[in-house]
């Protein structure tokens, strides 16, 4: 239980804060200039610190209270929320929504559920970060990762659900086969330019091959084509400039109308999982339990 004493003048220095001065913030707040003020100093009397650097002229955050203002806005909005969760009798999907997806899966996958979501759902606020980096969705204050690749075990304080594990294959596009030949087997690969994914430090993913049933061997091939981005890859492939060990989620559509051939499919294989991860005490909102439901429901990979 949280003593109510805690909660004791963080609404007059939040608007203290926000206003720039007592005297503003008297005036939103319709208190006198003097309730404002002392509602502050005892405050920083409880916390045993200044919040204030006070002069004649002007009022500023210290360091300590520029930190206390950051977590007291959040714990602001979150019983704003609360609020308005209960005023929509827990049922409808309301308030700021934090997502987090890797940028190509996001883009392609994602994005548009959440465009017919948000549309469905107008008191909705969502916000989405596409980004391939590690994030820590406590610290970060996110609702719901995607997350392709991860850990064995999750943390207990995070729920996951899994969505299938994606598959790679090799492809290319017509014009480069009508070019260059198909390849028949794995070792015609190696007479082929190859279209890589690579990363910032100069390096790139190798192929990953498997033959007579044994383990994934990594063959680390000369790229013709390098691109941090899946979807530039996509895009070099379609033009006619290599081969590419692709997901099939990245090039389905290319697949399905032809821009794209798959080839040797004895050489298809199990890529990185994807998983749907989030705070297991976020789950209770209707936002994310909603949000949930229909990114398990779209993103399954069979």
């Amino acid at each position: 239980m949280i003593p109510a004493e805690r909660l004791k003048g963080i609404d007059a220095f939040v608007t203290t804060a926000d206003a720039g001065s007592f005297t503003a913030a008297a005036e939103r707040l319709h208190l006198t200039n003097s309730a404002v003020s002392k509602s502050v100093a005892r405050l920083e009397a409880r916390l045993g610190t200044r919040l204030f650097e006070r002069t004649t002229r002007s009022l500023a955050l210290t360091e300590a209270g520029a930190a206390f203002y950051r977590t007291c806005v959040q714990v602001l909005a979150d019983l704003g929320e609360a609020e308005a969760v209960l005023a929509a009798q827990r049922m409808e999907p309301v308030g700021r929504l934090r997502l987090d997806t890797p940028l190509a899966f996001g883009r392609l996958q994602v994005w548009p559920l959440l465009l017919q979501f948000s549309e469905q759902h107008p008191g909705l606020r969502p916000h989405v970060s596409f980004s391939d980096r590690f994030v820590d969705l406590v610290d970060e204050g996110i609702d719901i990762a995607v997350r392709i690749g991860g850990p064995d075990h999750w943390p207990p304080a995070l729920g996951h659900h899994y969505l299938g594990s994606e598959k790679l294959i090799f492809c290319a596009a017509p014009a480069y086969l009508a070019r260059r030949g198909t390849p028949a087997t794995p070792a015609d690969l190696l007479a082929h330019d190859a279209v890589l994914f690579g990363r910032a430090d100069g390096s790139s993913n190798p192929w990953l091959i498997t033959q007579n049933a044994g383990p994934a061997e990594r063959w680390t091939m000369e790229g013709r084509i390098v691109s941090s981005s899946a979807e530039a890859q996509v895009e070099a492939v379609k033009k006619g400039c290599g081969i590419a060990q692709l997901a099939t989620w990245l090039i389905r559509d290319a697949l399905a109308n032809g821009e794209l051939i798959a080839l040797l499919p004895e050489l298809d294989i199990d890529g990185l999982p994807l998983n749907l991860v989030w705070p297991r005490g976020r789950q209770l909102l209707p936002k994310v339990d909603a949000m949930l439901e229909l990114l398990a429901q779209s993103l399954r990979i069979d």
